[in-house]
């Protein structure tokens, strides 16, 4: 006999998900984990040393991505920044996965803003604690539908484009990646039992700033879907 299904208290959240560039499917997500400082001119802009220290992650709830085209500027806040990052989505996850190994395990990319709000993240930063407050939050993490590795490959250099209104804010190659993709993947599965819908955030490139209500976002790579977002 099917087991029984569980009979909830209150109706259950709706499943966190990403729509995929051709199809009607869409990818459930798991975790969303993002690594801090992964260019070397955005760790010198941000007032940190470049060095290949170990690297270090941050998680945002899988309920911040948004796939609307829309950032509404979040509460409590007067200085939120846009990060322009690569999305990787796995299709399978493990513990100690070796560098080697790791590509095998990505399902697909795609783009997507990791969008902080700075003043709050600068507080934490000072008093010594978590950084949530200022990087998940509701609508913290737009993103554009994901492209299938199988279609894509897996990318290791190409220029990360943000164009806000119209003008270059953000410029980097994905080659100038301190940790690369394996990399990022390695290490996390030692930390972390990976799955299939895990997705990783791989950091931004120099030339973060502030948005104000009226700004519209671009973020393109050649071969992935580009991502339009207004600022409402």
């Amino acid at each position: 006999m099917p087991a029984s299904q569980p009979e909830y208290v209150i109706a259950p959240p709706p499943q966190a998900a990403l729509p995929i560039a051709g199809s009607a499917a869409v990818f459930p997500v798991r975790r969303v984990y993002c690594i801090g400082r992964n260019y070397a001119a955005h760790a010198i802009e941000m007032g940190h040393d470049p060095d290949r220290e170990p690297p270090f992650f941050f998680q945002k709830t899988p309920d911040s991505l948004d796939t609307s085209g829309r950032f509404p500027y979040p509460v409590m806040s007067n200085d939120v920044h846009h990060e322009a990052e690569l999305l990787v989505a796995l299709g399978k996850g493990g513990r100690n996965i070796a560098q080697e190994d790791a590509l095998d395990h990505v399902w697909g990319y795609a783009l997507a803003l990791d969008m902080t709000r700075r003043d709050l993240q600068g507080i934490a930063k000072k008093a010594g604690r978590p950084w949530e407050i200022g990087k998940s939050f509701e609508h913290a993490a737009p993103v554009a539908p994901l492209t299938p590795a199988s279609a894509l490959g897996h990318p290791e250099a190409g220029e990360l484009t943000l164009m806000v209104n119209g003008e270059p804010r953000q410029q980097g190659d994905l080659n100038q990646m301190i940790w690369k993709i394996p990399e990022m993947i390695a290490h996390l599965s030692q930390y972390y039992t990976l799955a299939a819908g895990d997705v990783i955030l791989t950091g931004t490139p120099s030339g973060v700033g502030p948005v104000v209500p009226g700004d519209r976002l671009e973020l393109t790579y050649e071969g992935l879907t580009p991502l339009v977002v207004q600022v409402t």
